[in-house]
């Protein structure tokens, strides 16, 4: 019984075997002539096997076992393979592998599925996992995208593709080169892996050496060293993402935009980045770095250890440097504990024989910059002279940009990146209406609605639909093979320190500020750029603070708004508004208006001289103050200090229509009133608290930026309910239409009768010769 069951197991296994011996074998379906040799080999003319579902046809075809049973098929000329998922692969000679599924397919082979059309001389294909390859060469087609590489493995079921060496993918829209890519066709998404420029019509481009991008809506998300470029313009981040439709770039972590023809670059946090009007925004530590001409002062902080100050020793020099020290430490470890990158502010270095450069250094809340016509801009012309010129000045509310940032939806979709409420000022956008037209504005309003979402509907609900496939002949097969091979021979793939290159060269091209850009200056358009919120300015020679700043390169000036203040060595500058214009890379000129004041410490720091006025005028020569004129209701406190002992011995009181101060060596030279309304010395002994201070005495040392990582790190704590826009106000209260109008009446108003009787009694005085504030002081001009 044992031996009949063994028996019987056998013979199972025996017709098992046999079976799939026979399932492993091509069936011929058809044949129109056969030549049987030794061994069951045969010659077919135009044969048609079947094999696990697939069909294998040819002009001839040479089938033949081996020594332990597989079978191979040979097939030469017009070869088709159709798989059961409606796969077809062309080609003039075929190998196969039977038991293995393994397909050889060489010369002119094309591989037409679903969605795609691959194409190459030689192909490795298994029909058993449906994956592909080949090495010397070949493309696939899918859609409007065409990818050629040197080598490739395709797998039919996922549609996927992966390429490497020398690949270039060809779209209407977009070049793009690598030398290793993943490739989908139903979706058209791309993934790199190494090196890789995406080359777009505009002339822009895209680097990353991690990420992917859609080749049908043009979204890329690139995730390792990234740089988007576009003519002079770049913009880097740890992480980036791009929509080609839009045209807008967003970069997350370690930001930086370089505009080389404008010599300008910012760094930042989070950065938005839009084509249509060339803006970038930056938020997160946001930090614009302006570069002008060196002073002769230049340094790192406020603590000037070169100044002359016989109290300051060396020891203490050596301590505030520590102490420095120890804050950029603790601001680096503040950033590194929050998961940010310390963001690094390199120094401006420059060749020996160059000219010498110093950095203006700008942080707020965000900033906004844009290109915008330069005929759209409106510069600042107040017709200043260093002579004082009159006494009235008209200020102009338009600061000359073409349209309001915060109009414009350019933050959607970046909510980190959303705009807080704009303090500047803002125009009123109004609709052109036909005479004709009898409707009113609000159904215009809702007829260009409707239009606009029967356009946006209309575009979102018709896909880009894919062209029918279509099979190459020979002619056009040869014909491509040779121009992907040239290509391909041509393609320069970037190399893992391409972006590092073109980054640094243009950075140090931003910095130097002398030599020449990317491209040519752009002289129809002019660069504007607009700080919202917790304004920080830092310059060796000054400091600045406001709630807004509004910046023209087309004139070079800056506007601070917002409780503005300015620091000059041991000076402090407040206002309603205060414009500081550079002339060719050099500070020229400052206007402060409404409530201007200015503070000056005296050499034992408890003691300020101080300036008062409607509105203060100064120049500078050399980055350092020459002059300045002080316009009404001017008065003055100066403390006369014994040069000898440095001990402040009386208080000289001055009130004037305009005071004149001029300077040398930032050291006062002369001193002028005109139209003198009272001007008296008080020795210090009897001196009072009220007679110490002007009405509306400021002294905020506390908010001063110290250093470039005190910029960053610290804001001062202004509440928004205090930041209020200038505005004049007249007798009844009531705000003027502009700021500042006819100084000489504000200051005839205000004069009160007691001094308008003296004036008219002394009209043939013009001009009181005030006294002088020390006598070591040289003869006051009249």
């Amino acid at each position: 019984m044992k031996q009949y069951f063994l028996s019987f197991i056998f013979m199972a296994l025996g017709l098992m075997l046999a079976s799939a011996q026979q399932q492993d074998e091509l069936r011929l379906l058809s044949s129109s002539n056969m030549i049987t040799g030794m061994s069951n080999n045969a010659m077919f003319y135009r044969p048609v096997f079947e094999h696990k579902g697939s069909t294998l046809s040819a002009d001839s075809g040479y089938l033949h076992k081996d020594e332990i049973g597989r079978q191979f098929f040979e097939a030469y000329s017009n070869v088709i393979i159709t798989q059961p998922t409606g796969t077809q692969i062309f080609a003039d000679k075929l190998h196969y592998d039977a038991a293995s599924q393994n397909a050889t397919l060489t010369q002119n082979v094309r591989m037409v599925s679903r969605s795609s059309i691959l194409t190459t001389n030689h192909l490795q294909y298994n029909m058993r996992s449906s994956v592909g390859n080949y090495y010397g060469g070949g493309r696939i087609t899918s859609g409007t995208d065409t990818i050629t590489s040197t080598n490739a493995t395709y797998f039919e079921n996922t549609q996927d593709a992966f390429f490497n060496k020398k690949v270039v993918v060809r779209t209407p829209n977009v070049k793009i080169y690598t030398d290793s890519m993943k490739y989908n066709s139903p979706s058209s998404m791309t993934y790199f892996y190494t090196p890789t420029n995406i080359k777009g019509n505009k002339g822009e481009n895209l680097y990353t050496e991690k990420g992917d991008y859609n080749t049908n809506t043009g979204v890329a998300n690139f995730t390792k060293k990234n740089l988007y470029t576009e003519g002079s313009k770049m913009l880097k981040g740890d992480t980036l993402h791009y929509d080609r439709r839009t045209g807008e770039g967003q970069a997350i972590r370690n930001v930086v935009f370089i505009d080389t023809t404008d010599k300008f670059y910012a760094y930042g946090n989070k950065g938005l980045y839009r084509q249509s009007d060339e803006s970038i925004t930056m938020t997160d530590k946001p930090l614009i770095i302006s570069v002008v001409k060196k002073d002769s002062t230049q340094r790192d902080s406020t603590d000037n250890p070169t100044s002359k100050n016989k109290n300051t020793s060396n020891k203490e020099i050596k301590k505030k440097d520590k102490n420095e020290k120890k804050e950029e430490v603790v601001a680096k470890e503040e950033n590194q504990s929050n998961g940010n990158k310390p963001i690094k502010i390199d120094a401006v270095t420059l060749p020996k024989d160059s000219v010498q450069m110093d950095s203006i250094f700008m942080t707020a809340d965000t900033l906004f910059s844009k290109m915008i016509l330069r005929s759209a801009y409106i510069p600042k012309n107040f017709k200043l002279s260093r002579d004082g010129g009159e006494l009235d000045v008209e200020v102009d509310e338009d600061y000359g940009d073409d349209e309001d940032s915060t109009s414009t939806n350019f933050t959607e979709g970046l909510d980190s990146l959303q705009l807080k409420d704009d303090t500047l000022a803002k125009k009123e956008v109004k609709l052109q209406v036909n005479p004709k037209n009898t409707k009113d504005k609000s159904t215009i309003l809702k007829e260009s609605t409707k239009q606009n979402t029967k356009k946006e509907n209309s575009t979102s609900s018709k896909a880009p639909a894919k062209p029918v496939i279509k099979d190459l002949n020979r002619f056009e097969l040869e014909k491509n093979s040779k121009a992907d091979s040239l290509l391909r021979k041509n393609a320069v793939v970037p190399k893992a320190d391409y972006s590092d290159q073109i980054f640094n060269k243009a950075l140090r091209s931003a910095k130097n500020n002398t030599g020449q850009s990317a491209s040519p200056p752009d002289t129809a358009k002019t660069r504007i750029v607009k700080a919202y919120h917790n304004v920080r300015m830092f310059k060796s020679d000054f400091q600045a603070v406001a709630d807004s700043v509004y910046y023209g390169m087309a004139d070079s000036m800056f506007r601070l708004m917002g409780k503005p203040m300015i620091w000059a060595e041991k000076s402090q500058i407040s206002g309603d508004t205060i414009f500081l214009q550079f002339v060719n890379q050099k500070l020229d000129n400052t206007l402060i208006v409404g409530n201007a004041f200015m503070v000056n410490a005296t050499l034992d720091s408890v003691k300020y001289n101080q300036l008062k006025g409607r509105k203060i005028t100064g120049f500078f020569d050399k980055n350092s103050l020459e002059r300045m004129f002080v316009d009404g209701n001017a008065e003055n406190i100066i403390y006369v200090v014994n040069e000898e002992t440095n001990v402040a011995t009386e208080l000289f009181h001055d009130r004037s229509s305009r005071i004149k101060i001029y300077m040398e060596n930032n050291k006062l030279k002369e001193y002028v009133s005109i139209r003198k309304v009272d001007g008296k010395v008080y020795p210090i002994a009897q001196l009072t608290q009220e007679k110490e201070f002007l009405p509306g005495f400021i002294w905020k040392p506390e908010d001063r930026p110290k250093s470039k990582q005190d910029l960053l790190n610290r804001k001062r704590s202004v509440a928004k309910e205090e930041i209020k826009a200038p505005q004049a106000e007249s007798k009844e209260g009531k705000p003027k239409e502009k700021i500042l109008k006819n100084i000489d009446k504000e200051i005839e108003d205000n004069v009160p009768e007691t001094m308008k009787k003296q004036i008219e009694v002394k009209e043939q005085i013009k001009q009181v010769e005030p006294r002088p504030v020390s006598p070591t002081q040289t003869p006051i001009k009249r």
